[in-house]
């Protein structure tokens, strides 16, 4: 095959090589170390291109996992979906581009565009279907099939052009050309998470890559091979370029009114507060009331709490599990700062210790005022020791054991929390209950989905301790449920400092009663290594 735009012409070096001479006539030089000089300077420059390109491609992938893991849940579903289709989809580029070598640099310039534009609007494109049209996985699958078409064309037109720019063995070739797209896929992995979302965030992030995928395919074609075509071709090429730059920079530019217009199209009341963070999108919502400000959290778009109606859940979670000692108690997750003010309600609370893995939730919990007014500064209370880690690797490490253990942890329904629901969660934290200690557990619904719930009392029970499954109507959420457990089968019952608003002694026991279209069930409890809770916990709600 030959590529017409590589032919050699008379006072031309090698093909494709760019002599670095002006359109003047001059004659080209002849020198053989000169000739040899830009073959491997050539050759160094392609091989670069292939390192950022793998870089980009890759930085692709994971922001179509990351945002599905973000706005779906089920990071293993997500990350299947993308990497299946985008192999599958590379293949299928890899063949096609067979007979695109007889125009090895026009088409590389064009895919690399096209890839650039793509991959940079791919999360916003993506957001703006879930947000508008609800057809979130349908379009996922449409834009890692064709991501992964352009990828897949990638290889095979810069092996074409490696091997005009230096002859070699095509086992070289390979081997060269893969060197670099292996490294430049490890770059591209570690950046993302480390330097792209911190620096960025997801949206602000893919644009950005997508202007140096771009960039990177300008300075190879325009740069590297620029004399190996016409200036018909190199004006058109130029035009597309400069299209594709100028979208992806106005993408930037309104990338945050884009962000925020599309965040609130998700949510009924008024987003006052926003943010990204490393593990969780979290928002705020109020909606001025009679009777006052209904201020709402949610993270990943789950709802966490309602002013209206917090108090129902925090009583019935926390005061059960106090109502044995408590000097010494533990917090997992909370990071809201709630349950923590129900627990510092207690004067013989000498320390309380909560255990968040958001440091941003923290932030907001400590300095928000809609937060402060509902937890009564309960982050900032001297009792009060806040840290931000894993809670599952903080039980690991930790030696102190506590009166009273809170778990009050996410929904299971990703993969990140469902190991928070596992036997071997459950375990940890037990083996820190102090003789006569108590455990109370957040544990979902037993109405809308008494599968999930009868599966974490299973685990619960499986990590050796008794429970006592209890729920109460909490009008945000409906019907909720709470598993107490502790080495021996604990008493339901309260023992509140104060009269509380919503639980009483009568209350508690009626909350121990479930009725016949709710039995118990028997279920398997959920392991690190089978994870049924979040199989239970993702289909389940979905009628709902």
């Amino acid at each position: 095959m030959t590529d017409p735009d590589l032919t050699p012409t008379a006072g031309r070096p090698s093909p494709g090589v760019d002599t670095g001479i002006a359109d003047n006539g001059a004659a080209a030089p002849t020198d053989p170390d000169e000739i040899g000089q830009w073959h491997r300077l050539s050759r160094a420059a392609l091989l670069a291109v292939v390192f950022v390109c793998a870089a980009c491609g890759l930085v692709y992938e994971l922001a179509l996992v990351s945002l599905g893991s973000f706005l779906i849940g089920n990071t293993a579903t997500q990350a299947s979906i993308v990497l299946a289709v985008m192999v599958f989809a590379m293949g299928i580029g890899s063949l096609a581009a067979k007979p695109l070598q007889n125009k090895a640099i026009l088409s590389f310039a064009l895919i690399e565009l096209a890839l650039a534009l793509l991959g940079g609007l791919s999360v916003m494109a993506l957001y703006a279907a879930f947000a508008y049209l609800a057809l979130y996985t349908q379009a996922l699958v449409v834009v890692a099939f064709v991501l992964g078409l352009l990828i897949g064309a990638e290889i095979p037109l810069l092996m074409v052009l490696l091997q005009r720019i230096r002859k070699q063995e095509a086992g070289s070739a390979v081997a060269d050309i893969f060197a670099a797209d292996y490294i430049g896929a490890l770059i591209g992995g570690l950046c993302f998470p480390f330097l792209l979302l911190p620096l960025f965030g997801q949206l602000r992030g893919a644009l950005v890559v997508g202007l140096v995928n771009a960039l990177a395919g300008c300075f190879l074609v325009f740069v590297v091979f620029r004399r190996s075509l016409t200036p018909r071709r190199l004006v058109v090429l130029g035009s597309v370029a400069v299209g594709v730059v100028a979208v992806l920079v106005l993408g930037l530019i309104y990338s945050t009114r884009f962000e925020v217009t599309t965040r609130q199209s998700l949510f009924r009341d008024p987003i006052v507060a926003a943010e990204r963070t490393s593990y969780q999108d979290i928002v705020i919502t109020e909606r001025r009331i009679p009777g006052g400000p209904d201020t709402r959290l949610f993270l990943n778009g789950d709802l966490q709490f309602s002013s209206m109606d917090e108090y129902r859940y925090h009583e019935a979670l926390v005061h059960p599990a106090m109502a044995g000692e408590h000097e010494r108690v533990l917090i997992l997750g909370g990071g809201d700062g709630l349950a923590l003010r129900e627990v510092l309600t207690y004067r013989d609370v000498r320390s309380a210790t909560l255990v968040e893995l958001d440091p941003e939730m923290i932030r907001l919990a400590r300095e928000d005022s809609r937060l402060t007014r509902l937890n009564r500064g309960s982050m900032t209370d001297p009792r009060s020791t806040i840290i931000a880690a894993d809670a599952f690797n903080w039980l690991r490490t930790a030696r102190e054991r506590y009166d009273a253990i809170i778990i009050d942890m996410p929904d299971p329904d990703e993969s990140a929390t469902a190991k928070l629901y596992s036997t071997e969660f459950y375990a940890l934290a037990g083996a820190h209950l102090a003789p006569g200690g108590r455990m109370v557990v957040q544990s979902g619904s037993p109405y809308f989905a008494p599968r999930s719930y009868w599966c974490v009392d299973a685990t619960v029970r499986s990590a050796g301790l008794q429970t006592m499954p209890y729920h109460v109507d909490v009008p945000s959420f409906g019907d909720w449920g709470f598993l107490l457990a502790a080495p021996t089968r604990p008493e339901l019952r309260i023992t509140p400092p104060r009269a509380l608003r919503f639980l009483s002694d009568a209350e508690l026991q009626a909350a121990a009663v479930f009725p016949a279209d709710r039995p118990r069930l028997e279920m398997a409890p959920s392991t690190l290594m089978d994870p049924r809770i979040l199989r239970y916990a993702q289909s389940e709600w979905t009628a709902y």
